[in-house]
């Protein structure tokens, strides 16, 4: 469902008018420039997504709109309302302002430091304040004021929280008072629709007791989600399931990769994974998907009259302070994965994730996900690259996200030409996707081309200009 923008939609951030990108978690709008520096920021300080070049779940969109309708951006910038802090020098980023540094460092303040939130009083025990924002935010969702709970989302309420009285979660209570945006919102924020109340209810079952079939299914959808994108990403397709199908597996044509000895250890390393540590992967690689999705969207909507600059460019995955510095150093390491690497690795999660759905799971703590990449990487011949380097002390760089050599993009078009196991995907239907992904790629590097060329100009304009100043 695409977004028809109106006349008055100008930048959260900047106020330019028109804006073409949404942060999903703050429900605001952003021009391309602001949105160049929240992709910078990360996924947990700001989920961006094109409003009308990206697929998006009708009811989600409709909550940014909501959201974004009724005043969200206030939140964000609570404390520059006053106007007291005028008077301190505080303000917001106008559209005169330069994207560097002036309006990258008020939207990092904004966002990753929530430097403008409104703060509760300090409080000897902070885990009351948010145990009393958690029960005002599990009251609150039974109504459709959507900013009242983003602002207490913002101000530390957890979406998962387990009211002791209640015996549920906020998610069972938006659930059965069928507030499907409130159920968006609280999805965004983590509620997961498989928790159980006291009765050993889930919010999908407290949906479909209470008549919100719509709700229900799509809490299914919510549920599946990461799995649900990582196929999307390699064939295009998501799961039906209405008809209980769960998972859709593409296949390698060349299945003699996956008879060697390194496959088989990659394999054997992921399965033994404990199901945290298995977590963790998926997620890091369900957001190196959407960091790959959300360039090539980037790159196909920008203006390319004007220079693509670098700083406009997410090379890998920024830092996440939450995780440690070995996650954040293997996050990084997807981005240096070819496109056929990045496949078998995204194949190996989907399967095993659906194995271990289906109870067949084989824990071993001792294993570490550094190993479950290297053999990944390893198994398709970049064995020299690892052995010549740390497997986690090195992170991406923008050498290490050069265009694929002639070979590599050879080998990945053959090992791709695939058919698909737990679900009806015709070979007709696999073409037509990889023959839109190759064409879109070619026009990526064309402009990328263009791109150089102009940048080429621009400095023998300067060197003129240095050599006969007017």
């Amino acid at each position: 469902m695409s977004k028809r923008l109106k006349s008055s939609d100008v930048c959260a951030d900047c106020s330019v008018p028109d804006p073409h990108w949404a942060s999903v978690n703050r429900g605001v709008l952003l021009c391309d420039d602001c949105c160049s520096v929240h992709r910078s920021l990360g996924r947990h300080s700001s989920q961006v997504r094109h409003l009308t070049h990206t697929a998006w779940p009708s009811a989600q969109l409709q909550m940014v709109q909501t959201l974004y309708s009724n005043g969200a951006n206030s939140i964000w910038e609570h404390s520059l309302l006053d106007p007291a802090s005028l008077m301190s020098g505080k303000r917001k980023a106008n559209t005169q302002d330069k994207l560097h540094p002036g309006k990258a460092e008020f939207i990092r303040a904004k966002y990753q430091m929530l430097a403008y939130v409104h703060r509760m009083p300090c409080r000897e025990d902070d885990s009351i304040t948010a145990k009393d924002l958690s029960k005002q935010l599990h009251s609150s969702v039974r109504t459709g004021n959507l900013e009242t709970c983003l602002r207490l989302l913002s101000m530390g309420a957890q979406a998962n929280f387990f009211h002791p009285e209640k015996g549920n979660t906020p998610l069972h209570v938006a659930a059965k008072a069928g507030q499907i945006f409130q159920a968006e919102l609280l999805a965004v924020y983590g509620a997961d629709p498989g928790a159980l109340d006291a009765s050993g209810k889930t919010p999908i079952e407290c949906a479909r007791q209470s008549g919100h079939h719509d709700l229900a299914d799509r809490l299914v959808e919510i549920q599946y989600e990461l799995t649900d994108r990582l196929a999307f990403y390699l064939c295009g397709r998501k799961p039906d399931h209405k008809k209980e199908q769960h998972f859709i597996i593409p296949h390698m044509a060349d299945s003699s990769l996956d008879l060697s000895e390194l496959a088989r250890a990659a394999k054997k390393k992921l399965q033994s994974l404990s199901n945290h540590l298995f977590e963790e992967l998926a997620m890091d690689v369900y957001d190196e998907v959407d960091r790959r999705e959300t360039d090539a969207v980037w790159l196909a909507t920008q203006n390319h009259s004007t220079l693509v600059t670098e700083t406009t460019l997410v090379p890998f995955l920024p830092v996440n302070p939450e995780y440690s510095s070995t996650r954040n150093q293997g996050r990084q390491k997807l981005a240096r994965f070819n496109a056929h690497e990045f496949a078998t690795l995204v194949i190996d999660i989907l399967s095993d994730a659906k194995r271990r759905q289906q109870g067949n799971t084989v824990s071993s703590p001792k294993e570490n996900i550094e190993l479950v990449l290297k053999n990944i990487g390893s198994r398709h011949g970049s064995e020299s690259q690892d052995n010549d380097q740390p497997d986690y002390d090195s992170v991406a760089s923008d050498e290490d996200t050069d265009h694929e050599p002639t070979g590599v993009k050879a080998s990945r078009a053959k090992s791709m030409d695939s058919d698909f196991s737990d679900g009806p995907v015709s070979v007709q239907e696999f073409m037509e996707v990889k023959n839109a992904l190759t064409a879109s790629e070619a026009k990526i590097q064309q402009l990328m081309k263009v791109n150089s060329n102009l940048s080429d100009e621009l400095r023998l304009m300067q060197k003129k200009e240095i050599e006969f100043p007017l």
